[in-house]
């Protein structure tokens, strides 16, 4: 039985798709192993492998090989190069570009998506939310941390509200309506590229 596509754009078959594309071409400059990719996204090499033929063969993305590897980019010298961009930024672009702007930073334990693109990326349908509602557990600079979150704004052409929480309260949250709200609907924990997660 097939999945149904993705709520955050129907236009894809999956939410790999849309992930792949979307890291692709929201890191222009880099290059990324089908393996790791695969890994990322948790999905099969085969599959992984399948769906860069299809995107290779449209002219979407580009492929080359170096040594057993095969490293994919986003195509930057096509017609649909900007409005692509454009589109993944405003879609996926939230999972492909806030784990590496936020979970480095000192002090921070994890980052969690929530809100409606969590929503959104979850199943529900509806529009493309205007905004990325994120909550970052533990002790980051504030000012680190909003530089972060305006970096990401320019990525992704929409505000993006970081809320940040001791690790202690998002354990326990205890009677706080807003931390028992996020936990009780559907949250996208962030992770760096390639799992390399602290």
């Amino acid at each position: 039985m097939q999945a149904p596509p993705p709520a955050l754009l129907p236009l894809l078959r999956t939410a790999f798709q849309g992930e792949l594309l979307a890291w692709l071409y929201l890191h222009p400059q880099e290059e990324a192993s089908l393996t790791e990719l695969a890994s990322r996204f948790g999905v099969s090499s085969a599959t992984a492998s399948r769906e860069a033929d299809r995107l290779v063969k449209a002219e979407l993305i580009a492929a080359r090989r170096h040594g057993n590897l095969r490293l994919l980019r986003a195509n930057t010298t096509g017609r649909l190069a900007g409005p692509l961009t454009e589109l993944f930024a405003l879609t996926y672009g939230p999972i492909a570009v806030l784990g590496d702007l936020l979970l480095p930073l000192a002090g921070v334990e994890e980052a969690h998506i929530y809100g409606s693109w969590a929503a959104r990326y979850s199943g529900e349908h509806g529009e493309v939310p205007n905004d990325v509602d994120v909550l970052v557990v533990g002790n980051p600079d504030e000012d680190e941390l909003y530089e972060a979150a305006r970096q990401a704004e320019g990525l992704l052409g929409r505000e993006v509200n970081v809320h940040r929480v001791s690790p202690a309260r998002w354990r326990e949250p205890g009677t706080d309506p807003f931390l028992t709200g996020v936990q009780s609907r559907p949250t996208v924990r962030l992770e760096l590229f390639g799992g390399k997660n602290k």
